[in-house]
């Protein structure tokens, strides 16, 4: 896959905000799909395992299994090339167009 393709599919991924709460969920320590089905009880667990796929295709999710538990993992590295790739860019100029502003407001 190219990494045009893998950026879609990532960007895809995030694009929907019950995906972006799994990925929220999975932050601070994995959790088992059980735990993650239970924080939304508005959605039944086969759509959640959906979502939860969605987010594995995109390589935001790794699961393994231990016993019968199924342990999802938060992979921030997607994340991190599409912000080196795209933000960062963006942000740096950011940055020094507010440099440049706040030294033409300190010399009035």
């Amino acid at each position: 896959m190219s990494t045009t393709e893998s950026d879609d599919v990532v960007f895809k991924a995030l694009g929907d905000s019950r995906r972006r709460a799994i990925l929220d969920l999975l932050r601070p320590a994995p959790r088992t799909t059980g735990e993650i089905v239970a924080q939304f009880p508005d959605l039944d667990r086969c759509t959640v395992m959906q979502h939860i796929g969605v987010l594995e295709r995109a390589g935001l999710v790794i699961a393994r299994r231990r016993g019968r538990e199924r342990w999802n993992y938060l992979n921030a590295l997607p994340i991190k090339r599409i912000h080196d790739r795209w933000i960062g860019r963006y942000a740096a100029g950011a940055v020094g167009l507010l440099a440049r502003l706040k030294e033409v407001m300190e010399e009035h």
